[in-house]
């Protein structure tokens, strides 16, 4: 059995890179996270011009009709670039809406959304970090009241699918009445989130929401996996790179046998994890039974893993690693975010223990 990707994924994968080594350079991703919004026209525009805002959504709607291993490598293409924007946001809900949603409602938003000419977010955490389906406990209706934190570029989307009580989602409309966001402070910049709190907002309900909830968190965490794997690589090759060029005592830094070995280190820490996300990928469209629980370990492996590389990359750049000035802090507070959103390692080896029977 061949298990490597195929030669369209791979040249999926080098297209997407080859377009944030044009368009997405460090100056730039500076620039974004110093703004105001976290957002680059341009960046999403090109992204949507490749196909990537509908690449899960059927040919039908306008989508590319792919799977998700297929979307979950993009993702990690944009961990490596550490690229801004509302992709994994605006992904997800996509999801929901093919998942859970009306033919009507999959007719009116789902080729606005492979378009490009709408933009949506998913709202699922909620006070104390309620991230989970099961955990929701803002209650369903036609109209919402209550609070939904870390909503990832609430004020530029068009609509949100909202988490609520009983793993029930809904459609809420940017223009409907009762809605107002607040800018939370995040970490990672090129990834804005935001506070978002109804009052009788008008909202409808996406009917089969009960059974696709879970699977929209799923595949939220392979993509958050894949994205972490994609950091903690650029993190590696970035070390790499400082180790050939900096130089003490008049040779680079790269000859001495403690970086040699720490370098080695942060490869064996990250490599051997990419079968993670690719399986849990691969389980989500094909072995469904093991999907949740090889989603949540990849989810937790990966941030972890990411984590802990970007504590050695800082280590690995000396004195210089910590400062706003060195690259090493974009992606450090990525791979932060990475680890945190949809809930922590600690909350998903739980879950995957109870998913094993533990």
């Amino acid at each position: 059995m061949n298990f490597e990707l195929s030669e369209e994924q791979q040249l999926l994968q080098q297209t997407v890179r080859q377009f944030l080594e044009n368009e997405c350079s460090a100056a730039k991703l500076r620039a974004v996270f110093e703004g105001e919004t976290g957002f680059d026209p341009s960046l999403w525009k090109g992204m949507v011009e490749m196909g990537l805002a509908g690449l899960h959504l059927p040919e039908s709607f306008g989508g590319a009709g792919l799977e998700m291993i297929d979307l979950a490598l993009v993702s990690e293409t944009l961990g490596w670039g550490a690229a801004p924007g509302p992709f994994l946001g605006h992904a997800l809900a996509g999801l929901a809406i093919l998942l859970a949603g009306s033919d009507e409602q999959k007719q009116r938003w789902l080729p606005r959304l492979a378009g490009g000419d709408a933009i949506a977010t998913v709202a699922f955490d909620e006070a104390g970090s309620l991230w989970q389906p099961e955990e929701w406990a803002l209650p369903a209706g036609r109209a919402l009241s209550g609070t939904k934190l870390n909503v990832p570029f609430a004020s530029l989307a068009d609509v949100f699918v909202v988490g609520l009580a009983g793993g029930e989602l809904a459609l809420v409309e940017k223009s409907a009445s009762g809605i107002e966001i607040r800018s939370m402070e995040g970490v990672d910049r090129g990834r804005r989130i935001d506070r978002v709190v109804f009052d009788g907002t008008p909202a409808e309900a996406l009917p089969e929401a009960a059974e696709a909830s879970a699977r929209v968190r799923d595949a939220g965490l392979v993509l958050l996996a894949a994205d972490a794997f994609g950091t903690g690589a650029r993190l590696l090759d970035m070390c790499v790179q400082y180790a050939k060029t900096r130089e003490q005592f008049g040779v680079t830094i790269g000859h001495f046998q403690a970086l040699k070995h720490q370098l080695a280190n942060m490869a064996l820490e990250i490599e051997p994890a990419r079968a993670l996300y690719w399986y849990a990928a691969h389980a989500f469209d094909h072995i469904p039974k093991q999907a949740p629980r090889s989603a949540a370990l990849a989810k937790a492996h990966l941030g972890d893993r990411a984590m802990q590389i970007a504590r050695d990359s800082v280590e690995a750049h000396g004195g210089i690693g910590f400062t706003w000035e060195c690259d090493v802090q974009i992606w450090f507070k990525r791979a932060m975010f990475d680890r945190a959103f949809l809930g922590t390692p600690s909350i998903h080896r739980e879950r995957a223990a109870k998913l094993a029977g533990w």
